[in-house]
């Protein structure tokens, strides 16, 4: 079942976010890892907030353990985050471009 995650890095910035993008090789409106059905990042009036479709929880926690948590270390955004996870019951995606 497809889990939703939230994840907030209070004090975190945009510029740290757009670090660990870089570092991750990411370019905005790019492909997510797979596994990673959607993503999305703001700014909030307490930090950072991340916000994901993953098809499992346990693809998002490796992702985590292993990319997500030593990059946001690396740049030093604040943490850990505090995290939210949501059963998802339906959601919806652009078909994948074509070059």
């Amino acid at each position: 079942m497809a889990v939703a995650v939230d994840l907030d890095f209070d004090g975190g910035t945009l510029e740290q976010y757009d670090e660990v993008a870089r570092l991750m090789d990411y370019e905005p409106g790019g492909a997510a890892p797979p596994g990673c059905l959607f993503h999305w990042g703001a700014l909030t009036d307490r930090g950072l907030r991340v916000t994901d479709v993953w098809e499992t929880r346990e693809q998002f926690e490796k992702y985590a353990q292993e990319a997500i948590g030593p990059y946001s270390e690396q740049v030093g955004i604040p943490g850990p985050p505090r995290v939210t996870f949501y059963d998802v019951h339906n959601y919806q995606a652009a078909p994948a471009l074509t070059a």
